[in-house]
């Protein structure tokens, strides 16, 4: 059966504007999740970069391990200088879970009725024995580990997964036995949705699994799925189908790269604010699933340049400024289209009642750049796998 569903031919050899590539008009039986429970919990500006090192399985620098240290990794709510990161829902076996859907992973991995109650307080967790169609895989288990101290490992059964009205049967599920702390801090989020390429599905032995993306696109109407996050609000994610009224203007497509199992694209510069576009080439990866904005040093160093009181804090392991300044915005190039962050979605987390702590830090050690949530609140980002493509788009703020 093919169907479209909304959570909220060119060659791959140049980079082209476009949007009829995929069906815009709305169909019967479309459906919209949107996204709905927020995450309260908010890591440090240390402990969100340490993260993000052991995620892309990068050694971080000895200042940002011995900050991250020194701090329990979480920071006072301020509603005036947080934003609110959202989760959606995902019913597994006829149960519902609120999932984290990140682009930079690979894995579908849950809290389980297998965690003592110590681990799971605050979480839904999936019970295989109230599920019918659940199997448990023999002789496979899965295990996580991070470079902060974080991680997760358990058994792998299948089940049958429903996002929206697309139904995969047969998903392979990695239950959690055991997490660590910083997992059962992260309040009202039951596990992870990855969407990545399958070939980073790592965690799973002896022999990876594949993605839930992977699994449905066959009976979507188009091999894709956007996302339009927001700032302050939830956003949604679609699959199989482009809503023309979450975007303005075109939709601007680039070749994308999968060969390290991200969704990687060849940017081509930046600016700074009103000042002059740079011609810059790197490549960077548009992850759902990271928060912070990671780029080369010498696009930081010009960035935080135009900052006066800000610069490069060895205490705090990260680049901070003064919580009284006016951040200027940071563009983007991608192909033709300039990608603008405004400056007041750059700023992540006060470290004192005087000093924030930066959205924009550096890539050093990554390998790539990484365009987290507070670059993907500001665009509307289509996510297609034939062909291999990236979408970029403006959309109301």
């Amino acid at each position: 059966m093919r169907f479209l569903e909304i959570l909220c031919a060119a060659s791959t050899l140049f980079i082209f504007v476009a949007t009829s590539l995929v069906d815009l008009q709305p169909r019967a039986g479309n459906f919209i999740v949107h996204q709905t429970t927020p995450k309260p919990f908010k890591k440090s500006g240390p402990a969100a970069i340490l993260s993000t090192y052991g995620k892309y399985n990068a050694s971080a620098p000895e200042e940002v391990i011995k900050a991250a240290t020194a701090n329990d990794g979480k920071v006072s709510a301020n509603p005036t200088l947080f934003d609110t990161e959202y989760l959606s829902p995902v019913i597994i076996g006829g149960q519902t879970l609120n999932l984290d859907f990140d682009t930079g992973s690979s894995d579908l991995w849950v809290y389980s009725s297998n965690l003592p109650t110590s681990q799971s307080n605050g979480h839904s967790v999936y019970n295989p024995t109230l599920s019918s169609t659940s199997k448990k895989l023999d002789g496979y288990t899965w295990e996580i580990l991070y470079g902060d101290g974080s991680g997760a490992s358990g058994d792998v059964g299948t089940d049958t997964v429903k996002i929206g009205t697309t139904t995969v049967t047969g998903q392979a599920v990695e239950l959690a036995d055991e997490i660590s702390y910083q997992f059962q801090n992260d309040i009202n989020n039951d596990g992870i949705l990855g969407l990545g390429f399958d070939s980073i599905n790592t965690a799973v032995q002896p022999v990876r699994q594949k993605t839930f993306f992977s699994n449905a696109k066959a009976s979507l109407s188009a091999p894709l799925f956007t996302a339009n996050l927001k700032k302050g609000k939830p956003g949604c994610y679609t699959f199989g189908y482009v809503n023309a009224a979450e975007y303005t203007g075109s939709i601007t497509y680039v070749p994308a790269n999968s060969d390290n199992g991200f969704w990687e694209f060849t940017s081509n510069g930046y600016a700074v604010g009103t000042a002059a576009f740079r011609s810059s080439s790197f490549i960077a990866n548009p992850d759902t699933g990271t928060t912070l904005v990671y780029l080369p040093d010498a696009i930081v160093r010009a960035y935080y340049g135009s900052v006066r009181g800000s610069g490069y804090n060895y205490a705090e392991g990260g680049y901070t400024y003064p919580c009284s300044a006016t951040l200027p915005s940071l563009t983007i190039g991608i192909g033709t289209y300039r990608a603008v962050i405004p400056g007041s979605y750059i700023t992540y987390a006060p470290v004192n009642s005087i000093t924030c702590f930066g959205g924009i830090q550096s890539n050093n050690g990554l390998g790539t750049a990484v365009l987290g949530d507070i670059f993907l609140k500001s665009q509307f980002v289509v996510f297609q796998t034939s062909p291999l493509q990236l979408g970029f788009a403006r959309k109301p703020l």
